[in-house]
């Protein structure tokens, strides 16, 4: 915004300058103006928004760390029962993409996938293991 005043530049060759088009250095200066004459707030930094945020992160982890008591002592973490749980004590419904992005966010992570189906038959697993090739061949 300086570029005008300093150096008596135009509108487009500020813009070329600072490599945006005319249209978005004019609404550039027009905002600084307004910001500068207490007629807008000045936009916050991307950094310090959290659009659409359930809650607070100090508010998340309190909440993570009274519903995953168990999981803290070595059990594990089976997110749709927490679903509810989160819900409830947000007062808001919660999307299950939401409780696994808020685990993320809290340093919760999955350490490893489940290895066999729960109703599986275990016997037949085993004899199929002992009796796979290993590999592919050419015929």
């Amino acid at each position: 915004m300086l570029l005008p005043l300093e150096l008596g530049l135009s509108l487009e060759q500020t813009a070329k300058a600072i490599g945006r088009s005319v249209g978005a250095t004019c609404n550039l200066r027009t905002r600084y103006c307004k910001v500068a004459r207490h007629e807008r707030e000045a936009p916050r930094p991307k950094s310090a928004l959290r659009n659409r945020a359930k809650a607070s992160l100090e508010r998340e982890a309190q909440i993570l760390d009274e519903v995953l008591e168990g999981a803290m002592r070595g059990g594990v973490v089976i997110v749709p029962p927490l679903k509810e749980k989160i819900a409830e004590r947000l007062g808001k419904p919660v999307a299950l993409s939401t409780i696994y992005r808020m685990l993320a966010r809290n340093g919760w992570r999955k350490l490893a996938p489940d290895t066999a189906y729960p109703q599986g038959d275990p016997a037949a697993r085993e004899d199929w293991g002992k009796n796979f090739r290993g590999g592919w061949t050419k015929s």
